[in-house]
């Protein structure tokens, strides 16, 4: 039990350009698996990775592909490179997908398919300069869900995104959106801002996308898990495949319980986690949830370097 620990994977907000240029040029497996992904997606994924530009990375329908085989690239990596196997996954958002085929859930080619897919559907929901997200830390959560009532009115907000303790993202029409911060600010939150992204994610908005990307979700044929996943509209774990698909399509427009996600891995004692994908985001969540928890971040090479020739993950 000392020794379990649980991998997450994130979401958009993780990507940047050049992000996995060190360890593809280290590792040639993960210039494999971008290759696997550029043939199931037909246009070169890691070039735009690795040189972007940042405007076309940052498209919901390329952010969402490039993200997925980034992190699962890095779990590809663990997995040759170490015998120790995590007891429970999870991922923000979009890192839910990674978990998912991680597990045996979904093959990596269906799953680019389906989140390209799921990208696509997101935008389409909402015409762009209408939507918009922000984020409010400083406030508690019950004091920005009041905030987001009272400044709802004829416009959609609410929040998207339990982070952490003290930091709550806010989804909906742009008008809503704006007013919740300056209402947030005025109630002492030490900060209030909107987010670069014109997708209005994990609010009612999206309900529509969640109508058209069902289509595509209910085609692919899901397996049971061989690690559980913690799903982010709940936070239970799941493995039958039969009881994850409504998960995957309720989070599109209901929030992220990301708090309770860490939670649920707490209560199977376990005080290890692995961020295993491009940045520190969620490691920097992690920490602000408990800071007892011992953290590991698999976005550099070197963090490999102590895994060669099946040595255990950790002493």
């Amino acid at each position: 039990m000392d020794h379990d620990f649980a991998v997450v994977f994130p979401g958009q907000g993780s990507q940047s350009v050049g992000m996995m240029k060190a360890l593809a040029e280290a590792e040639p497996d993960v210039g494999r698996t971008f290759e696997r992904a550029g043939e199931a997606l037909g246009y070169d994924l890691l070039r735009i990775v690795n040189h972007g530009p940042e405007s076309e990375l940052n498209r919901t329908e390329i952010t969402q592909p490039a993200l997925l085989t980034a992190a699962y690239a890095s779990w590809r990596l663990c997995l040759e490179k170490t015998d120790r196997r995590p007891v429970l996954l999870a991922g923000h958002s979009l890192g839910e997908y990674t978990a998912l085929v991680s597990a045996g859930v979904i093959g990596f080619e269906d799953a680019l398919r389906l989140v390209a897919e799921r990208g696509r559907c997101m935008q389409a929901a909402v015409p762009a300069g209408q939507g918009a997200m922000a984020a409010i830390v400083g406030l508690d959560d019950e004091r920005v869900d009041a905030i987001c009532r009272q400044v709802s009115a004829a416009d959609i907000v609410a929040a998207a995104n339990y982070n952490s303790p003290g930091q709550v993202v806010v989804a909906g029409h742009r008008a809503g959106v704006e007013r919740a911060v300056a209402a947030a600010k005025a109630a002492g939150a030490r900060r209030a801002v909107r987010l670069p992204v014109s997708v209005p994610s994990h609010c009612i908005l999206m309900r529509e996308a969640a109508r058209a990307f069902s289509e595509a979700l209910n085609a692919i044929q899901f397996q049971d898990a061989r690690i559980p996943v913690i799903q982010n509209v709940d936070a239970k774990a799941r493995a039958r495949a039969d009881q994850i698909k409504p998960g995957l399509l309720a989070q599109l427009y209901q929030p992220v319980q990301w708090v309770n996600c860490i939670r649920a891995i707490q209560a199977r004692q376990i005080r290890r986690i692995i961020e295993c994908g491009p940045g520190r985001v969620l490691a920097g969540l992690i920490k602000r949830i408990d800071r007892s928890l011992i953290v590991d971040s698999c976005r550099e090479q070197s963090f490999f370097g102590h895994l060669q020739d099946k040595k255990p993950l950790f002493s």
